[in-house]
């Protein structure tokens, strides 16, 4: 049996006392107990070692065998579980033509980053919530707060004034490696309250489109099986460290092919330096240059006969707005910023999220079948 394989078999889940969640939302906790897999020759792999989260540098390269493994796995589920929580979040109903619709429970997955009550979860497992609380690890509950938001990193930090079990330590995501072994906890289905399961890091550097005009970049890929109600909780090494957010699934291909084992989680480093941000200032501070646009593709391009296949259209410039104090006019496309062209891979936002407010940058503009430079200077906003 390969050592993979071995990795996969390693955990039995057993859940006790489980409820589904309600307007109150409460539930039991998972019980989890490994089975010990003992083979004749009990082969060894290697495994790159995790740093300390406070030294960049690569660690040295441990040799475990099947039963290390199964240790490491224990031990980092017992190491994070505690800082695990289940969010659950109500969504106000709203008035159509058949009148008022009736509250919606939402629910997610999160865990405490901090002695102080913050906790770390994804913007969409909280977002059009009006009241929010955690779900425990013991099955006790307590109210919270949202802090802050960032949706374009898809992060939300929330904080609790009542008790906090654990708090979850942060690893290097800088230094993952295809092939590591990885951990991810949460609540799938809302239900299954800590649930672990176990994969690999399939791949690092991922870029997904939102299909909102930006894309999520830097993504960790992993097959450890992640489902609705994980997003939010920790991907954990065998360290147990937190090397990423579990934010999302792909189930299908644009031509309709279906997948399995395509798990997505943003790095802890970019989820830190977020957090971070949202507990000084309430919020994640990104450039703004202040207009209203529409993205170009080829596709658009070819329907209204546009001088250039990507780009931004711009429909609105804001009085006073960097933009408008830069001669940014409506009908200009902004074809460039810095030296980064836009293109397929490098979208308006995506590529403005690489300055900060602040910065004297050079738009790239095609305007009457002309391109022209403008200077901006970037502003600051939470939102664009």
């Amino acid at each position: 049996m390969s050592w993979k394989k071995t990795i996969y078999l390693l955990l039995v889940m057993v859940i006790a006392g489980v409820s589904a969640l309600t307007g109150a939302a409460a539930g039991g906790a998972a019980v989890y107990t490994v089975v010990s897999r003992k083979q004749a020759a009990n082969p060894s792999i290697a495994v790159p070692a995790v740093s300390n989260s406070n030294n960049n540098t690569p660690g040295q390269t441990l040799v475990l065998n099947s039963t290390d493994v199964e240790t490491a796995v224990t031990q980092a589920v017992q190491k994070v579980g505690p800082a695990v929580v289940t969010i659950v979040g109500t969504i106000p109903g709203q008035m159509t033509f058949f009148g008022q619709t009736g509250d919606q429970t939402v629910s997610g997955s999160g865990f405490f980053i901090s002695d102080k009550g913050y906790i770390l979860t994804n913007n969409h497992v909280v977002e059009g919530t009006t009241e929010v609380s955690i779900i425990l690890s013991d099955g006790s509950e307590e109210k919270a707060a949202i802090v802050g938001t960032d949706p374009y990193s898809d992060i939300a930090i929330l904080k609790t004034e009542g008790k906090i079990p654990a708090v979850a330590a942060l690893g290097n995501s800088d230094l993952l490696n295809s092939g590591e072994s990885v951990i991810a906890i949460g609540s799938p289905l809302g239900d299954f309250k800590n649930t672990v399961t176990v994969g690999v890091v399939s791949a690092t550097g991922r870029s997904i489109d939102t299909g909102q005009g930006y894309q999520i970049e830097g993504l960790i890929q992993t097959d450890a099986a992640i489902n609705q109600g994980n997003s939010g909780g920790p991907l954990v090494n065998l360290a147990g460290e937190v090397i990423g957010v579990n934010n999302m699934i792909v189930r299908s291909s644009g031509t309709g092919a279906i997948a399995e084992g395509l798990g997505f989680a943003i790095p802890v480093n970019t989820a830190q330096a977020v957090a971070n941000q949202i507990v000084d200032h309430g919020y994640f501070s990104r450039p703004f240059i202040g207009i209203s646009y529409q993205a170009i593709s080829p596709n658009i391009a070819s329907s209204y006969n546009l001088p250039v296949q990507w780009g931004v259209y711009v429909t609105k410039v804001a009085a006073g707005s960097p933009a408008d104090k830069a001669g940014l006019k409506v009908d200009d496309i902004i074809v460039s910023i810095g030296d980064v062209k836009m293109d397929e891979t490098h979208n308006y936002l995506n590529v403005l999220y690489t300055y900060k407010p602040g910065d004297q940058v050079t738009l790239g503009v095609m305007r009457d079948g002309k391109e022209i430079t403008l200077q901006i200077t970037l502003g600051e906003s939470s939102h664009n």
